[in-house]
């Protein structure tokens, strides 16, 4: 396992378009607070960044020694919209954006079946670069539900079209997130989000879901306690032998600075990581 920062910690949670660090400053973040790569999303770069820049973020990213472990390359499927899945579409764009940043895995979006036919072409297409598609566990999609998730990773069908395991995303669900549930997907498991909530009816934040209605929760940083059961859920990443990114997708908290939380989620994570 490799430790991941998404730039999402220089976002708004619930305005993900303008970043409030540039690439150089958060690269160099990353790395002092001891992350491998950065989990590229469209707030820094994406398929709407001119050619010309994104050969210089790439270059930018690696002067820090850092990796780009995955590429978002758009704000509908940042945002989970009904236009999420027309990067399956039109993929070329985000497989040109991936070789750039030489980055292996390209998060896209499905909301019906429908979809499923493109994800299959864009697989495909995807295959002959040697790059794999991604789909997150995530409300409003078919990736809501571990029975969900794994009838449309059945469907779809192709090997290089794998999950991204995200525990917070699944309790928001009612979803089991540990060792079984991992168990269960691990045959597609090729990254892993991490964020931390408590959730509860007075929560600031609420978030439609097609299986349970509304959901209410308070964000909390990675490293606090009381929410995500971050021990059971490496417990599960160990029992399969998972090798890949751990990536904190998280957005940043207003009372602590950006460099304190990204380096107590690494010294957390690496921890956890050790322990599982």
């Amino acid at each position: 396992m490799h430790l991941s920062l998404s730039v999402r910690i220089a976002e708004e949670f619930l305005s993900k378009e303008k970043a409030r660090l540039p690439l150089d400053e958060l690269a160099s973040l990353a790395r002092e607070a001891g992350f491998e790569s950065l989990c590229m999303r469209a707030s820094q770069v994406g398929v709407h960044t001119a050619g010309q820049l994104q050969e210089q973020a790439a270059a930018t990213i690696r002067a820090q020694g850092l990796s780009v472990s995955m590429v978002t390359g758009d704000f509908d499927i940042v945002y989970n919209n009904e236009s999420g899945p027309a990067c399956l579409r039109n993929i070329g764009p985000y497989l040109q954006l991936a070789r750039i940043l030489e980055a292996p895995l390209i998060r896209v979006a499905l909301k019906s079946a429908d979809d499923i036919p493109w994800a299959q072409r864009a697989a495909d297409a995807a295959a002959e670069f040697g790059l794999q598609l991604v789909h997150q566990c995530h409300t409003l999609s078919l990736f809501e539900t571990v029975d969900g998730i794994e009838r449309t990773l059945r469907q779809i069908a192709r090997p290089n079209f794998g999950l991204i395991y995200e525990p917070a995303n699944l309790e928001i669900c009612g979803q089991d997130y540990g060792p079984a549930t991992i168990a269960r997907l691990a045959p597609w498991l090729v990254n892993v989000y991490l964020q931390n909530q408590r959730l509860g009816p007075q929560g600031k934040v609420t978030l439609d879901t097609w299986c349970c209605g509304p959901v209410s929760f308070d964000l909390i940083p990675i490293h606090a306690g009381g929410g995500i059961n971050f021990p059971l859920v490496f417990e599960g990443l160990a029992a399969i032998g998972y090798q890949g990114p751990v990536t904190a997708h998280q957005s940043g908290f207003d009372d602590e600075p950006l460099v304190e939380t990204a380096t107590r989620t690494a010294n957390y994570l690496k921890g956890a990581m050790h322990a599982g």
